[in-house]
């Protein structure tokens, strides 16, 4: 799952920039990028529902997004590791572990967990899939907490139980008038959810290492050659006998929905800083059910919108809390 369009909680950062430093005009575009950053990766569930219109099973349709997308990684990956020698035009060296370690950690968090993100979209509304994708800070603080030793206090408690109570308030108002498998849709999404939690804190020093931009590079490249595979070894070349609109579809998810949110919040991290960036992730439920009802023609009453506030409220409480 790309979470690519990712706040700040899921993309190393510089540290703190103090907004009141910043230049008018560099604020404006820093704060820009993140907005356009969010707006981008929240179509992504909706562009998945307009592709499975065209009667596209999953494992092909996540193939076509990566084949499209992997000429990007390979470049980012490319000059990532020119940018990061010490001599011009000599790469900087990985270790083998650290290379591993990124190899799986793409498989697990990149190509398994936007393996059951495109499942899980079958089943639930774009608005929901983006509502439950955006609790992977929770999760990672409860990761953090189980395998790292860190603490959690009354303020995490409180966000925790505020996220999930938006959740199930939005889950409980679909129950019944939705998908006949929208409980399998929903807990497909959150596991992928959580499959991309586990990618967060597993990764954190490995980028110190190598570096955040060559380190999303090589673990996109290692999920696109899975998705790759995967599709080689379990449908036939007639699979991709697609009308054109899918490929189509297929482009602009890879393109705009993917690498563009990558390259938007890694530099409005560096203009703004982490708390900007946070702030401006919390658009992304909202814009997800916007879309859908806009473009999909998705319910969107009080009682989902009640629950999303609910989810912003307690992922920002938590968010702003671990970039403080």
């Amino acid at each position: 799952m790309s979470q690519s369009g990712l706040s700040s909680s899921s993309l190393p950062s510089d540290p703190a920039v103090e907004t009141s430093l910043i230049p008018p005009v560099h604020l404006l575009i820093g704060l820009g990028l993140a907005v356009a950053g969010v707006i981008a990766f929240s179509m992504r569930p909706v562009i998945i529902k307009l592709a499975y219109r065209y009667d596209v099973d999953p494992v092909t349709l996540i193939m076509l997004r990566m084949v499209f997308a992997l000429p990007f990684f390979l470049g980012m990956a490319l000059w990532s590791g020119r940018r990061g020698a010490g001599k011009p035009g000599e790469r900087a060296a990985v270790s083998g572990r650290d290379l591993a370690l990124t190899i799986g950690l793409g498989v697990t968090g990149y190509y398994a967990a936007s393996f059951c993100d495109f499942l899980g979209l079958r089943y639930v509304s774009a608005g929901m899939g983006r509502l439950l994708l955006f609790l992977y800070p929770t999760i990672v603080v409860l990761l953090s907490a189980l395998f790292l030793g860190k603490r959690i206090g009354l303020r995490e408690v409180v966000a925790l139980v505020v996220s999930y109570a938006g959740v199930a308030l939005v889950v409980w108002s679909e129950i019944g008038i939705g998908h006949p498998d929208f409980l399998t849709g929903a807990g497909l999404v959150f596991m992928g959810a959580f499959l991309y939690s586990i990618y967060l804190v597993g990764s954190s020093r490995v980028v110190q290492r190598i570096g955040s931009m060559r380190f999303t590079a090589y673990a996109m490249t290692a999920a696109s050659l899975c998705c790759i595979v995967q599709f080689a070894v379990m449908r036939p070349l007639s699979a991709l006998d697609l009308p054109l609109p899918v490929y189509g579809l297929s482009a602009v998810m890879a393109v705009v929905c993917t690498v563009l949110p990558v390259l938007m919040t890694a530099e409005a991290l560096r203009r703004v800083g982490a708390n900007m960036v946070a702030l401006s992730g919390a658009i992304g439920p909202v814009a997800a059910a916007l879309f859908g009802y806009l473009v999909l023609a998705e319910p969107l009453g009080w009682l989902q919108l009640a629950g999303a506030a609910l989810t912003v409220a307690g992922v920002l409480i938590i968010t702003l809390w671990k970039t403080a």
